[in-house]
């Protein structure tokens, strides 16, 4: 059985995205001919017709949306192996793939990435967001190196998994409301209230921390992004339930209050990595400036 050749998937892809054979052989700097004998041959190791051809567009028959779907990921892990190959071969330390959940504080990832450039500047972070479940899928399969995730999560063979943060999650409050020193899941239940969405693993903490007290109210908004849930409470709008270290930095704004919860609510995160460090020798600078961002104390 023949490999799958990549410039054909390729050509593939860039018909998908611009619509005709013409397009993609302008951009790929192809002639048609060639494009036409790449999807031909494609085809024929695929044994299924990838395209329908239109007068004016090219769409995508089922099957051809299934290898376009997972070919960007072929040719994105292609490119990645070319680039560690290329840096080892110059002497460069390499790159490092980290997963981060939602709620990993923006405030902390410019100042880790700073004290890693400053230490090691030959060594490159690649930053992508993606869910705690998902991050530790594709630490297993060797598409991260490093993932900051929820705490805690399933033992996997070969995956070590360190506590590294624990934050308190704080009510962010508009500042005309009359809040109590401390806020409740009773009194915040009658209120407007916003947090991350489903199915991050804060928003199940929170939806355990209101159930623990006989509550089950619905969020008014819910986001993945802390910029938008921030602008809530900022414009009047909603109370927000986020880490600590997330509004920190609005503690000057007269628009906001921030009042801690009661009972207090913790929010774990842990790094994890595969245990074989020798494939990768620049994750373990990555992972020394990580510990010294570690905090396992209590804030209330």
């Amino acid at each position: 059985m023949r490999n799958l050749n990549l410039d054909q998937l390729q050509t593939l892809i860039a018909i998908a995205d611009l619509g005709t054979f013409a397009a993609a052989a302008q951009t790929l700097h192809l002639s048609p001919p060639t494009v036409s004998l790449h999807i031909k041959e494609l085809e024929s190791r695929m044994d299924a017709q990838l395209l329908l051809r239109g007068r004016k567009q090219t769409e995508l028959t089922a099957a051809g949306q299934v290898l376009v779907e997972h070919g960007r990921k072929l040719l994105q892990a292609s490119d990645d192996l070319v680039e560690r190959v290329q840096r080892r071969a110059s002497g460069r330390e390499g790159l490092v793939r980290v997963g981060v959940s939602a709620g990993v504080s923006t405030w902390l990832l410019p100042l880790m990435l700073n004290a890693l450039q400053q230490r090691s500047p030959d060594v490159e972070v690649r930053l992508e967001a993606v869910g705690s479940a998902e991050s530790m899928q594709l630490l297993a399969a060797g598409a991260l190196d490093v993932c900051i995730v929820a705490s805690p999560q399933p033992a996997q063979a070969g995956i070590v998994i360190t506590p590294w943060r624990l934050d308190s999650i704080v009510a962010l409050l508009p500042a005309d409301w009359n809040p109590p020193e401390r806020i409740s899941a009773e009194w915040l239940s009658q209120r407007r209230w916003s947090a991350f969405s489903a199915p991050t693993h804060m928003q199940q903490q929170i939806a355990n921390w209101f159930g623990q007290a006989g509550y089950t109210p619905r969020p008014f908004m819910a986001f993945t992004n802390t910029g938008a849930l921030k602008s809530l409470a900022l414009a009047g709008q909603s109370a927000v339930l986020l880490p600590r270290e997330e509004v920190q930095d609005l503690e000057p704004l007269p628009q906001v209050q921030i009042r801690p919860l009661q009972p207090t609510l913790l929010r774990p995160l842990a790094v994890a990595h595969r245990q074989d460090l020798a494939l990768n020798p620049a994750i373990s600078p990555v992972l020394a400036v990580l510990s010294e961002f570690a905090n396992l104390n209590v804030q209330k």
